[in-house]
């Protein structure tokens, strides 16, 4: 599994700000560069609706609260067909909207975040590769406009994240139609407060806090899957879109957590069990809230619903 294919759906559109500003840095005045580039604040993009009931959409009620939990993938074609009736109806029915961050396009916060997080001068990126493999990635950048040198200074982290999306946006995939933003500009025209569970910083700092041994098995596995990473990416998508969370737990989870427990605790379990806590603040107040988080938070034996239950707070999947 590719280091994309995770973050798509587990962690926000920031990932993808990242690698903007990695391509940006690194120099390559390429399609990449401008499609991954920030987008201007515009009008909500209409969304295909989805055939049958479209992605998955949970809701927590008690006697003064309602609370919408919907699954989202952060990078996606323009043309996928996710739009559903009743996630607009739940989505319009919430006074305020909760994202994993509430900027996840804010590109000029993500770069200083990359010049503390993601460089590594003392120990260049050829040092901890092959001779094989630093052909690899030089085919690779080449492919995206780049060079193997320009990234010779950041940490395999960020090299995988940077060049896991050029592959993608070559197949149509487009940061800008992710759901987050989509989401976003629809909160902003509709007058609806916008916060986050968490920051752009505590975001990054859990890829970089990632072991070196375990950002190399990331970098290593996209280098070796770079022509498949659309094909993988695909099938996650299809599963999403189609509301099935059996199917979108063997794709996005299963592989991730029997690769690496590390990036399981990381990813998924620590900040589910983080944000199960705020969702219980915010039942304990009143009102109505939509709450959109990455797919992969919402499926499996750790997703945010299954620790909720584990405390007692029901969660129903909205038909």
């Amino acid at each position: 599994m590719t280091l994309l294919r995770r973050l798509t759906s587990s962690i926000s559109g920031a990932a993808l700000g990242v690698a903007a500003s990695a391509v940006l840095l690194a120099g390559p005045t390429s399609a990449l560069a401008q499609a991954v580039a920030p987008a201007q604040p515009v009008a909500p993009a209409a969304v295909p609706m989805a055939q049958g009931n479209g992605p998955a959409l949970w809701v927590i009620k008690d006697a003064d609260s309602t609370l919408y939990l919907f699954g989202t993938v952060h990078v996606l074609r323009p043309t996928t067909a996710w739009g559903s009736a009743r996630v607009d109806a739940a989505f319009d029915s919430a006074s305020e909207v909760y994202l994993e961050i509430t900027n996840p396009d804010d590109q000029a916060a993500v770069v200083p975040l990359i010049q503390q997080h993601g460089l590594s001068l003392d120990k260049p990126l050829s040092s901890r590769l092959t001779p094989e493999e630093m052909a690899d990635l030089t085919a690779a950048a080449e492919s995206m406009g780049a060079s193997a040198a320009q990234f010779e200074p950041l940490k395999p982290w960020l090299v995988a994240l940077t060049l896991s999306v050029a592959p993608l946006v070559k197949a149509g995939y487009d940061p800008k139609s992710g759901v987050e933003l989509i989401l976003r500009a629809r909160a902003d025209a509709a007058g609806k407060p916008v916060k986050g569970l968490e920051t752009i910083d505590e975001q990054i700092r859990i890829l970089a806090g990632l072991s070196d041994e375990t950002q190399l098995a990331f970098l290593r596995t996209t280098l070796e899957s770079f022509e498949n990473a659309t094909t993988e990416l695909d099938g996650m998508v299809a599963a999403w879109a189609d509301g099935d969370v059996v199917k979108l737990k063997e794709l996005g989870i299963d592989d991730m957590r029997e690769e690496s427990e590390e990036v399981y605790q990381a990813l998924l379990v620590r900040r589910n069990t983080n944000w199960a806590g705020q969702i219980q603040t915010l039942l304990a107040g009143s009102g109505t809230t939509f709450i959109a988080v990455g797919a992969a938070h919402l499926a499996g034996d750790d997703s945010v619903q299954a620790i909720l239950e584990q405390r007692g707070v029901e969660v129903e999947r909205v038909e």
